[in-house]
């Protein structure tokens, strides 16, 4: 399938979308100068492409009692594909990892975990994450506060 190529509606569409998910098609078309049904069909189109791939809520950790955030790097023991796929189907089954990334370098993975307490990620490592097979190394660096946090893309 070919790329979309986005004009500069689709991304004033975008960029309003990123900023209030919730905002009603009357107020988008007013805010990217388009009448409601044009608009409303550009933003179906982003839809149908797979640019837009769903809508959130976003939520502060703090309010619901997950304060700490940790950064894990995995080292295998093996890079075969069997391996990185067992890694990944495991990973994807627990609650507390938020981003999983395949990566160079140094590590394998590098994972962001939200936790409610150091105690808790203690149980997190010991539990789930160093009993997945074939994980040889995991290296965490806990965040003391975030400085930038963005969802929007720069489109």
């Amino acid at each position: 399938m070919p790329k979309r190529i986005l004009d500069s509606v689709d991304r004033r569409i975008l960029a309003e979308l990123q900023s209030d998910g919730r905002v009603t098609n009357q107020e988008l078309s007013d805010r990217v100068g388009l009448s409601p049904s044009p608009c409303l069909r550009r933003l179906k189109q982003l839809e149908a492409d797979g640019v837009i791939t769903g809508y959130v809520a976003l939520v502060d950790p703090a309010a619901v009692d997950l304060p700490v955030t940790a950064f894990v790097r995995i080292r295998l023991d093996q890079q075969d594909d069997r391996h990185l796929a067992m890694f990944e189907r495991a990973v994807t089954e627990f609650a507390e990892v938020m981003e999983c990334y395949l990566m160079t370098g140094e590590a394998d993975y590098q994972l962001r975990v939200l936790v409610p307490s150091l105690g808790a990620f203690e149980d997190f490592l010991r539990f789930k994450l160093t009993r997945i097979d074939g994980v040889s190394q995991v290296t965490t660096s806990f965040a003391l506060r975030p400085v930038v946090y963005r969802t929007n893309l720069p489109v």
